[in-house]
């Protein structure tokens, strides 16, 4: 009988194994089908070479893996369960006297090999990627600033301002009737509006340089209530230094797990950065280890799928199944980042919620 048991667990194991991979290609390539017009706009725009390209995508990638490979997973244990329902092989194996229990096993091996490589791209290497995709994409907006900004457009995120233009010439960077928000200082924000201004960069040994002057204009300040008014002829507004590059904050999506328990430890972090960074922190457990919980619930639908529409069904499932942790996940992790409820509780809820699910249905099948 643990001949035939090891038989079994080897034959779905192998089973599952390219579905998975497949499922992981899948998923990567529908991701990466939303950032497509983001890509057409670098090199239609930036003019960036296939080289660079290639590097997005692949920095892309390595960032999407933590949501990936959960959803792989549930695809792969789906579809390998609902074929040999369809086919009678689930029949045959407990004619043989592999029972519901002995048929969970390869789908929990598989899932914990899921889960220590989600692991692993959750905690580093997806930070990493996340990390090189944002340094690559602010290097290519400091090649070409002019090309960022859009006539008649509020361009927000520009070097941390918000910048508004009645007319832009792309080819000598010179704008019309400017408007500029800086709120980099918050106690004290800026607001600047001039007739014209130029775009200026300059290339340094360490990189691009740039900045803004305008003309003929006025800057607005407001401080504790007490409001400044300045005119000027000309005015420089640095927009980007390279030797200031390397003091660029990390957002909390490209810091390691380590790093951001090191920012958490901080007894000064502003409180509302304090959430963001709780929330991610406990994203990076949560998601991982809900591996293991969908292959539980891979089984448990697998083994019960439509037998005449097996694989279509298992597919179907796979998506209903998909679409509703995700939502439930988005609104655990909104209501987390408003702090109404810790985020801890609001992430892992949803985990043992379809836990519990998983383990009602997994009975039912017994």
């Amino acid at each position: 009988m643990r001949l035939k048991n090891l038989t079994a667990y080897r034959y779905i194991f192998f089973e599952m194994l390219p579905s998975f991979i497949i499922g992981v290609l899948v998923f990567l390539g529908i991701l990466l089908m939303f950032q497509a017009l983001r890509l057409t706009e670098f090199i239609l725009i930036h003019g960036v070479d296939v080289r660079t390209i290639g590097r997005i995508t692949l920095y892309l990638s390595v960032s999407f893996l933590p949501v990936i490979l959960p959803m792989s997973l549930l695809f792969s244990i789906l579809l390998t369960y609902s074929r040999m329902s369809q086919d009678s092989e689930i029949v045959a194996f407990r004619a043989l006297g592999v029972g519901q229990r002995q048929l969970l096993i390869p789908a929990l091996l598989i899932s914990l090999f899921a889960t220590v490589i989600s692991l692993q791209t959750a905690h580093n290497v997806g930070p990493w990627g996340n990390y090189n995709f944002e340094r690559l994409i602010h290097e290519l907006g400091t090649q070409k600033v002019g090309a960022s900004i859009k006539a008649g457009v509020f361009s927000e995120g520009f070097f941390d301002f918000v910048v508004y233009a009645n007319d832009v010439d792309t080819k000598t960077g010179k704008l019309d009737r400017v408007f500029i928000y800086d709120e980099r200082q918050p106690d004290s924000p800026l607001t600047i509006i001039s007739k014209t201004g130029r775009v200026i960069q300059e290339k340094t040994p360490e990189g691009w340089k740039a900045s803004l002057e305008l003309q003929d204009g006025k800057i607005h300040r407001t401080v504790n209530k007490t409001y400044t008014q300045i005119s000027f002829e000309t005015y420089e507004v640095k927009l980007f230094d390279p030797h200031e590059a390397s003091d660029r904050k990390k957002s909390p999506p490209s810091m390691t797990t380590v790093e951001v328990g090191k920012k958490l430890d901080d007894p000064n972090l502003d409180e509302g950065e304090r959430k963001k960074l709780s929330v991610e922190y406990h994203r990076r457990w949560s998601l991982p280890f809900v591996c293991l919980v969908f292959g539980l619930i891979g089984v448990a639908l697998g083994t019960t799928a439509n037998r005449r529409h097996a694989k279509s069904s298992g597919f179907v499932l796979c998506l209903i199944v998909i679409v509703t942790y995700w939502v439930s996940y988005v609104i655990a992790e909104g209501v987390a980042r408003n702090g109404l409820v810790p985020a801890w509780v609001s992430l892992w809820a949803g985990n043992l919620v379809f836990f519990i699910f998983g383990v009602k249905k997994f009975r039912s099948t017994e």
